[in-house]
């Protein structure tokens, strides 16, 4: 959730630092701040050398760009910024980071939480520590300082500090008395390094440095990196030597810029036809079978399989109930489908038969890591979905597949969630390869459909003005309700999910054969309702479809029809009707949840909301 930035080297550090967390405002957040060390140059606040300068503020990055403007920060060429998503007391100036210790030596930052951070603070407080704040970052920057002040220099003390931690965080800090480093250390919490020439970077991800390097290093877990211009250093915990790993970061720049749209998550929905095709790219050998990027797990341990457990969450969780439709009908395997936070909570059923799918988008979802390794400690198979390369839980799984969807700035999901589906149709068919449910020809059946699919999603884009005029003429209303059979009853979810992301709207997504168990009480004049008809192939899901928009019509629902081409079986029982490719029953996902992304995000723009970042929502939740 939380964005952090760090650097050292011979530019202005304020200006790195704040356009960094201006690239990782995506991630959701309800404050910002800074903390240089002065470095002596002239500045509106005076000669402090061998000082720090911090400046924090609650609300948006430009609440604190404006702090600055009015009473300028020292000249820097050390420093460490913050975005927060409040855990540990409510988004305010004093709560925001970066905390400070005891004497104003050292400043941190912070993304995670701290278990034991209570007992920890009760000691401080009773050795004389007065805390500013009520989070659990506070206790951190105190222990450091505490080790500073006794003679450690910075990258001893986080060493120190960090073995008696519990829980996951990544810390960033700086010492005032040594401008030349800044130290970091991660355990279960997203971190990359930068490296350019002469100076060094820090960021929550790629993003925050990618203006100025594309040169990168990656750490595991327990480590702590300290960076210098002359490079970056790296050791486990308990102080012995160690190396991250190297990479190239080849994202194009203008990936994360709006390409002239109002939203970043409007220009993701329209970059969905290129995302579902990059994600089914190199997917087929020479010969024709499947192949799948990082699939560690040998064809013998898959047969193997004879259970399988999805486990996500959110948008990620309706794209694994999608699978569970398509494993079970390929590949005649029971499917499972969990929520990430209740997985380990309910003593599964869980053996070296099992395979445990975990889907992320960042790869760094709480929750969820802390499910796989509860499943790997249970003798489980784990295969992540992901599309983060090299995150957490790909590194944590026995098998990955990478869905290619690139940045996504949007907090909501959208092309994240149809790249999800394009992995889990291919784990799918993957499966009934290995396994032998479907012969070669069917196999390249489906692939030749799925890769019609970037053609198919353009075409639903079409209907992007139509979906416009809807959502200015339901603007007003402030319920609605999503109903589907089948594939299409993930989809409803989906939908509903997104208008209370985006509109803070009631919305509800419903199975249409539930209505009369107890949905249908909802229904009233003029309540708008969205209904996923399935397509021809499933006959009986059809018709039973059609009679549930006429129950709720014929209560005064205002019906909205997502049909596929040439199916006019419910014009005559449909308010508006929007016209879907035809594609088969199991793929129409993909299409179908494009006019309700592109209603809700209207919806949204409507009433005048931040699209790109709801109220309240992160786009990494890294903490259960």
């Amino acid at each position: 959730m939380c964005g952090i930035v760090g650097y050292v080297g011979d530019r202005s550090a304020q200006g790195v630092v704040i356009d960094g967390l201006r690239r990782l405002e995506y991630r959701g957040y309800d404050s910002a701040g800074i903390a240089l060390i002065a470095d002596g140059r002239s500045g509106a606040r005076g000669d402090q050398q061998g000082k720090l300068a911090v400046d924090k503020r609650a609300g948006k990055l430009a609440n604190l760009e404006k702090a600055i403007a009015d009473t300028p920060l020292p000249a820097s060429t050390t420093g460490i910024g913050h975005t927060r998503w409040a855990t540990h007391g409510g988004p305010t100036d004093g709560n925001a980071h970066p905390h400070v210790g005891r004497t104003g030596r050292v400043a941190v930052v912070h993304n995670g939480i701290i278990e034991n951070f209570a007992e920890l603070r009760a000691s401080l407080e009773a050795d004389g520590h007065e805390f500013a704040s009520q989070t659990d970052t506070e206790v951190a920057a105190h222990l450091l300082e505490r080790e500073v002040v006794g003679g450690a220099d910075l990258t001893i003390a986080m060493q120190k500090v960090c073995s008696v931690l519990e829980g996951a965080f990544t810390f960033v800090a700086i010492d005032a008395e040594d401008p030349s480093r800044v130290v970091a250390a991660r355990r279960n919490s997203p971190l990359v390094v930068g490296l350019g020439e002469g100076e060094s970077f820090l960021g929550s991800d790629v993003a925050a440095f990618i203006e100025h390097t594309r040169e990168a290093l990656e750490l595991d877990q327990d480590q702590v990196v300290t960076i210098t211009r002359e490079g970056a250093t790296v050791t486990n915990f308990d102080g012995t030597p160690a190396e991250g790993r190297r990479f190239h970061v080849d994202w194009d720049l203008a990936a994360a810029e709006k390409d002239g749209h109002d939203w970043f998550m409007r220009k993701e929905i329209l970059e969905q036809p290129r995302a579902v095709a990059d994600s089914l790219l190199g997917r087929r050998t020479p010969s024709g079978s499947l192949h799948l990027d990082e699939m560690r797990l040998d064809d013998d341990e898959l047969r193997e399989v004879t259970k399988i457990i999805i486990i996500a969450a959110g948008t990620s969780f309706y794209a694994g109930m999608v699978a569970k439709y398509a494993i079970e009908h390929w590949c005649r395997i029971s499917v499972e489908v969990e929520l990430a936070s209740e997985f380990r909570y309910r003593d599964p059923i869980l053996d070296n038969s099992t395979l445990v799918v975990a889907i992320s988008q960042s790869g760094e979802t709480a929750d969820t890591l802390q499910a796989i390794r509860h499943a790997r400690s249970q003798r489980s198979k784990v295969l992540a979905i992901c599309n983060t390369n090299g995150s957490t839980i790909p590194r944590e799984s026995d098998a990955v597949i990478y869905t290619h969807a690139g940045p996504e700035i949007g907090v909501a999901s959208t092309k994240g969630y149809v790249t999800q589906l394009v992995a889990c149709y291919l784990l799918a068919l993957y499966l009934a390869q290995v396994k032998g449910t479907m012969y070669g020809d069917e196999i390249d059946g489906v692939m030749t459909q799925l890769e019609a699919m970037p053609a198919a999603v353009s075409k639903v884009l079409e209907t992007a003005p139509q979906v416009y005029d809807l959502a200015r003429e339901y603007a007003d209303r402030r319920a609605f309700l999503f109903l589907g059979r089948h594939a299409g009853y993930p989809v409803a979810l989906e939908g509903a999910l997104k208008l209370k992301e985006l509109a803070y709207l009631h919305a509800e997504g419903f199975a249409a054969g539930e209505l009369k168990h107890g949905p249908i009480a909802l229904v009233e004049e003029g309540l708008p309702i969205w209904c996923i008809v399935p397509p021809r192939g499933r006959d009986f899901l059809h018709d039973k479809m059609r009679s549930g928009i006429m129950e709720v019509r014929a209560r005064g629902a205002r019906t909205i029809a997502l049909v596929e081409e040439g199916d006019d079986s419910v014009d005559s029982v449909s308010d508006t009707i929007i016209r879907l490719p035809k594609v088969p029953v199991l793929l129409q996902p993909l299409v179908a949840v494009v006019p309700l992304q592109l209603f809700a995000c209207q919806l949204a723009t409507e009433l005048g909301y931040d699209v790109d970042q709801p109220r309240n929502l992160a786009k990494s939740v890294t903490v259960e």
